[in-house]
C-alpha cells in the first residue's frame, strides 16, 4: 500500500484487521448456522464471497492500494457485499469496525469521513431494522467505533509525519556536519597554504635574493682571473637556483584561483560567479598591469572575496564594482556598492561587515594588509552604500622583485 505500509508497526496493524475482519465473518456464519435462520445458506455464500474478495485484495496488496481504481473497486465491492449481508444478519453490523480503517486508509480524509458516517448510519440502521426497537446502544457502538477508528488513524499519521519530520532533520544535520567539516578542512588548507607561501616569500625568497644580489656585485667587483671569481659565480649560480625552487614552491602554494592566469582573471572570475538576487557586478582595471609577489595578489584576491561576500550578505545592494588600479609606487584594490550601508564609527570592527553587522572580513582584511606594509579603509553610512580600498606599496627593490 502507501508507505505507511513499509513501517512494522503498520504490518502489525494490518495483520490484526485481518484477523478482527476474519473473525467476524466467522461470528456471522456461526451465529447463522446456530440459529437455524431460514435465509442461512444466503448468509453463509454472501460471507465467503466477502472473505474471498478481502483476501484477493490482501494478497495483492501491490496492485490494491490507496488512490488507485483497483483499490476503490476493492474497497466499494466489499462495501457492497456487507451491506447485502447487514440485510441478511443483524451480527453482520460489527463489520463496520474493520471498514472504518480500511476506508481511512484507502480514501482521502475528505472522502473517507462522509464514508464512514454513512457505514456507521448503515449499521444503525440495520440494528434497527433486524431488532425492531430502538436502543441507545445501537447508536452508541457504531458511533463510539468509528470515533475510535478515526483518532486512531488520525493519531497515527500524526506521529508517522513527526517521525519522518525527524528523519529529514536527521539527514540534513548529518549532511550539513558533513559539508561543514568539509569547508572546515577545504578552509584550513588554503590558510595554510597561504601562510607558507607567504613564509618562503618572506623569508628564504628574500633571502636567497640578497645572496644572489650580493655575489652578483662581487663577482662583478672582481677580475676575470681572480682565483675566487669561479667560487663567486658557482655561489651566485646556486644561489639562484635555490631561489627560482623557492618560487616554484610559493606558485604551487598559490590559491586555486590564481594558478591558472593572472589576478585580474581571476578577480573577472569571481565578478563573474557572483550571484545574488538582483546584483550586478563590475570588474575593471586601471593603469598598466604589473607581476606582483604572490602574496600581493593572495592579499588583494582574498580581500575581494570578502568584502563582495559581505556585500551579498549584509548590503542588500543592486550594483558592485570591483576596480584594481595599478600606480606607480603601490596597487589598489576598490570594491564599492550601493547598499544600504552602515556606521564604521558605531560598532567595532569585529561586529561589522562591509555591508551591515555580522561579518568577519575586516579583521582579517586589515591583518592581510598590515603584514605587507599596506592599509585598508573602509568608507560608509548608512543608506550610503559601502567603499573598501586595500592599497599595498609595489616593491621597489631589485631583490623585492626578483622574489
Amino acid at each position: 500500500m502507501d508507505s505507511r505500509s513499509h513501517t512494522h508497526v503498520t504490518a502489525a496493524l494490518r495483520l490484526c484487521l485481518h484477523a478482527l475482519l476474519a473473525g467476524l465473518l466467522a461470528l456471522v456464519v456461526v451465529r447463522a448456522v446456530g440459529e437455524g435462520a431460514p435465509d442461512t445458506a444466503a448468509v453463509v455464500s454472501v460471507t465467503l464471497l466477502t472473505g474471498a474478495l478481502y483476501a484477493a485484495g490482501a494478497a495483492r496488496s501491490s496492485s490494491v492500494q490507496p488512490g488507485t481504481p483497483a483499490g476503490a473497486w476493492w474497497l466499494g465491492g466489499l462495501w457492497a457485499l456487507w451491506a447485502v449481508l447487514l440485510v441478511l444478519s443483524p451480527d453482520a453490523l460489527w463489520m463496520a469496525f474493520p471498514l472504518y480503517f480500511l476506508q481511512l486508509h484507502f480514501l482521502p480524509m475528505r472522502w473517507a469521513l462522509p464514508v464512514v458516517v454513512v457505514t456507521a448510519a448503515a449499521a444503525i440502521t440495520s440494528f434497527v431494522v433486524h431488532r425492531q426497537e430502538i436502543e441507545p446502544g445501537a447508536f452508541i457502538g457504531p458511533l463510539i467505533g468509528a470515533a475510535v477508528a478515526v483518532a486512531t488513524v488520525l493519531g497515527y499519521d500524526a506521529l508517522f509525519r513527526e517521525s519522518e519530520r525527524r528523519r529529514e532533520l536527521i539527514v540534513e544535520l548529518v549532511a550539513t556536519r558533513a559539508d561543514l567539516a568539509e569547508a572546515e578542512r577545504t578552509a584550513g588548507t588554503l590558510a595554510e597554504r597561504e601562510r607558507l607561501a607567504r613564509e618562503i616569500h618572506d623569508t628564504l625568497a628574500q633571502g636567497l635574493s640578497s645572496i644572489q644580489l650580493l655575489l652578483r656585485a662581487a663577482e662583478r667587483s672582481l677580475p676575470e682571473n681572480a682565483p675566487a671569481a669561479p667560487h663567486v659565480r658557482a655561489a651566485r649560480e646556486a644561489a639562484q637556483a635555490n631561489l627560482a625552487e623557492a618560487r616554484s614552491f610559493v606558485r604551487a602554494l598559490t590559491p586555486p584561483d590564481l594558478e591558472h592566469g593572472s589576478l585580474a582573471a581571476a578577480l573577472e572570475r569571481l565578478c563573474a560567479r557572483t550571484t545574488a538576487p538582483e546584483l550586478a557586478v563590475r570588474f575593471a582595471v586601471s593603469g598598466t598591469p604589473a607581476e606582483l609577489p604572490t602574496p600581493y595578489e593572495v592579499a588583494l584576491l582574498r580581500t575581494a572575496q570578502s568584502a563582495l561576500a559581505n556585500t551579498v550578505r549584509h548590503a542588500e545592494a543592486r550594483r558592485a564594482e570591483i576596480t584594481l588600479s595599478f600606480m606607480d609606487t603601490s596597487v589598489a584594490l576598490d570594491v564599492v556598492d550601493d547598499g544600504r550601508g552602515f556606521d564604521p564609527s558605531g560598532a567595532p570592527v569585529h561586529e561589522r561587515g562591509t555591508g551591515g553587522d555580522g561579518g568577519f572580513g575586516l579583521p582579517a582584511m586589515r591583518a592581510r594588509a598590515g603584514s605587507l606594509g599596506g592599509a585598508l579603509s573602509v568608507e560608509s553610512a548608512p543608506g550610503q552604500g559601502t567603499a573598501v580600498a586595500l592599497t599595498l606599496p609595489l616593491p621597489d627593490t631589485e631583490a623585492e622583485r626578483a622574489a
